[in-house]
This record gives C-alpha cells, structure tokens and sequence, in this order.
C-alpha cells in the first residue's frame, strides 16, 4: 500500500513553520542515511510506501516530539485541516451540507485520495458516524491514533464536535479499523 506524498508535504510545512527549515533539513538529511528512499524528491503527487510513512513518522516524533506517540494523533488532525480548509486541496469535499451525505460519502472518499489500497466506509446511525477501514496491510497502533485523528479533525471541520474512540484495532488482533465519533452539542 502507498500513501500520497501530501501526507509528506503538509507535515514538511507544519515542523518547518514549528521548528525552521534548518532543523527540517537536519532531520531529513540523518532520515536519508537511515533510508535512502528519502534522498528522492517527495512531491505531493508521490506513492510513498506505507512502510516508508510509518518510519518518516517514527522518526519525526523522536526527533523532533521527544518520543510523544500521542504526536501522531495531532498530525492525523493537522493534515485534515490543511486538506479540507478553504484553499485546501480537498475543501471542495465540503460543499455538501448534509451530515449524512458527508458521512458516509465524503469520509470513505478521503480515504481513497491518500490511500492506493485497502477500503473505509462510513456510516452515520442517530448522532453517531462509524468508520470500517479494511484492507490496511500494517499492524502500527500509533499510526492507526493518526487515522482516528485525522477523521475526527475532519468531522470537526465539516462543522461536528465528536468523542472519538477506537472500538476494533489490528494492533489488538482484530481484522480491521473500527472508529466510532459520537457528535457532542457544540
């Protein structure tokens, strides 16, 4: 499975604005030398590995987050925001206004603008949105945090207030991802 390179450049931009571009290029350089895949020119456009992405994050958050895994779950929720907000690259997925449509069309369909494999689908029951993501080749429970954070950003910038929670993990042995977001009145 690859993930898109946006993944990379919308953290690229968020640690180079926290951190500065020297300390970017430091942590890139000694990723380089542990990985030569990372030598490459990584464009928004580019298939990264999903291996690949696991370990530029594992990287990250010891350099530059003190080992915090819980960094995962705020770069899931940054790279929601920079994709769907006004001049995003996927802000036109909220035209729609209707908390179903959105739900259960939208939030699969964001999957596939990362993702080249593996399936998510979604369902909105009463004020809960349940979220199945199937076909995802790599037990990693930080990066599966990333993934529940990623989807709760995006309900919240779709205008929802959620309580996330992670009912099915393959970290814990079971077949798939389970997220469930219980909408909270604003």
């Amino acid at each position: 499975m690859n993930v898109k390179g946006t993944v990379f450049t919308t953290t690229k931009a968020t640690v180079t604005e926290a951190f500065g571009e020297e300390r970017w290029n430091k942590f890139m350089a000694n990723l380089a030398e542990k990985d030569k895949f990372f030598m490459n020119v990584i464009m928004s456009i580019t298939l990264i590995p999903l291996e690949k992405t696991i370990l530029f994050f594992d990287e990250l958050i010891k350099e530059c987050f003190n080992n915090d895994k819980n960094a995962y779950v705020m770069f899931g929720m940054i790279g929601a925001k920079f994709a769907l907000s006004p001049g995003g690259p996927y802000s036109s997925f909220l035209l729609t206004k209707d908390l179903k449509l959105f739900a259960e069309s939208v939030l699969p369909r964001l999957w596939t603008t990362y993702y080249d494999g593996g399936q998510a689908t979604a369902k909105l029951e009463g004020n809960t949105i349940y979220i199945t993501i199937t076909g995802f080749p790599i037990k990693h429970v930080h990066y599966e945090k990333l993934l529940m954070g990623y989807y709760k950003q995006a309900i919240k910038v779709f205008g929802k207030k959620t309580n996330a929670t992670m009912v099915r993990s393959l970290t814990a042995g079971d077949n798939d991802l389970y997220f469930k977001y219980e909408i909270r009145e604003s």
